[in-house]
């Protein structure tokens, strides 16, 4: 399910040209609006013509908690409309021309595309850059969802656990930039918090059935299934009561050591239900996660870019065993198994589905926050390791993007999910200012 926003919506309009047509343009506009998921709309019914109809506009629409603003060049307008919204609505603006109308007697009907051009150049010049351009009959949904994962980010509570993993730096955020950047608050807790969050005998029993019904369990104790059932209960009651939009977990060292198992399998399990769950303390990875789901993809997860084959020109993304379950390819075993942390590692081990993927990194280095944006493809492979993990190709060669991770230097970590999330993504880049690595 997409992030849920709320849009705002002008036509502006000057009388020296058809605005009789571009009035039954905004007609349509508003119903094909209408149509589009998880948006509520705010509308100005009339055309703004006037700088006293621009005033009252700006102020209507500043007591809805606005989102963004779709800016609609019905005709060529006054430069003053879009600055008096601007100036109270500190949100994102679509500036929207139309193609022009078929000529009507040899004059120009609309000239929106010069009125765009006014509006762009009034707001570059002012030193605001949120504002995207679009000219065509429909309006781009890249743009809305990319609204709708800046809203996400903005709302977000990310907790972590106990730290970064031992030794990753490169995961490490500086909270007061997060915030800066993008809205979201980081909350922290010892990992004796999880492990001590009170559950019922009752769920415990439930994950447990699970866990049997969707791994082969085979190679573990009853003590070790016992305890991801209960890691299970705990996460979920832990995330859910205080309302996580996500949550980073330093999975090592002490884990495993300390509660019995390592968190893994439990993740894997919870992932599948739609969780947003970090290894590694990662919380850059917690927000690209964030991002995805706002964008509607389903159970994004977090991959290390951990073998390149030069001469067969593809990428292994793996992890220890993490990936939502519910992302198995449907031909391996689906099992747990316990390859680490002197047996104590449980983790999930599946070959993923194939089919196409996005791949994404919001990531802070050096004072500023950039994105990694990848189109790929999961193919076919054979259960030949222990972990969870994919065979993955790209549209260009495998050298070339490992180079674009190592030489910029980006944390080993992204967000992947099945489908194209690709131009939401350079929108929300261009909206803040991060450069794009792609």
């Amino acid at each position: 399910m997409k992030q849920h926003v709320h849009l705002g919506v002008v036509c502006l309009a000057r009388k020296t040209y058809d605005y009789l047509a571009a009035e039954e343009i905004y007609q349509k506009i508003k119903k094909d609006l209408r149509s589009i998921e998880a948006v509520e709309w705010f509308f100005i019914e009339e055309l703004v013509i006037t700088q006293e109809e621009g005033v009252a506009a700006a102020n209507e629409l500043a007591t809805k908690q606005l989102d963004g603003l779709i800016c609609i060049s019905g005709t060529f307008h006054l430069g003053h409309l879009v600055l008096q919204l601007k100036r109270e609505l500190a949100v994102p603006i679509l500036l929207w021309g139309m193609p022009e109308l078929p000529y009507d007697g040899g004059k120009i009907r609309l000239n929106s595309v010069c009125g765009v051009n006014l509006n762009a150049s009034n707001l570059y010049k002012s030193g605001i850059d949120d504002y995207s351009v679009i000219i065509q009959d429909q309006v781009d949904e890249d743009w809305i969802d990319a609204i709708r994962v800046i809203k996400a980010m903005k709302g977000a509570k990310i907790g972590i656990i106990g730290y970064r993993a031992d030794g990753f730096f490169n995961v490490g955020v500086q909270d007061n930039l997060l915030y800066g950047q993008t809205g979201a608050l980081v909350d922290h807790f010892e990992l004796s918090d999880l492990y001590d969050t009170e559950v019922s005998a009752e769920e415990v029993e439930r994950r447990k059935g699970q866990i049997l019904a969707t791994f082969d369990v085979s190679t573990l104790t009853e003590y070790q299934v016992e305890r991801v059932s209960t890691l299970s209960a705990k996460m979920h009651a832990f995330y859910t009561g205080l309302g996580l939009s996500a949550l980073a977990i330093r999975c090592w060292p002490e884990f495993a050591r300390d509660f019995g198992v390592s968190p893994c399998a439990a993740m894997s399990l919870l992932q599948s239900e739609g969780l947003i769950l970090a290894c590694e303390g990662d919380i850059d990875g917690a927000l690209s996660m964030i991002a995805h789901k706002a964008l509607g993809a389903k159970t994004p997860f977090l991959f290390d870019f951990s073998q390149v084959d030069f001469e067969e020109d593809f990428a292994l993304f793996w992890h220890c065993g993490v990936a939502p379950c519910n992302l198995w390819d449907g031909k391996c075993t689906r099992s747990l198994d316990t390859y680490f942390a002197g047996g104590k590692g449980v983790t999930a081990d599946f070959v993923l589905k194939s089919g196409e993927l996005s791949v994404l990194r919001i990531d802070s280095a050096r004072g500023a926050y950039r994105v990694f944006l990848q189109e790929a493809k999961a193919i076919p492979m054979e259960k030949l390791l222990k972990g969870t993990y994919m065979k993955v190709v790209f549209d260009r060669p495998v050298r070339e993007v490992l180079s674009l991770v190592l030489d910029n230097g980006l944390a080993h970590h992204s967000s992947v999910v099945y489908g194209n999330y690709i131009k939401a993504m350079e929108i929300v880049a261009k909206i803040k200012g991060w450069r794009v690595i792609q």
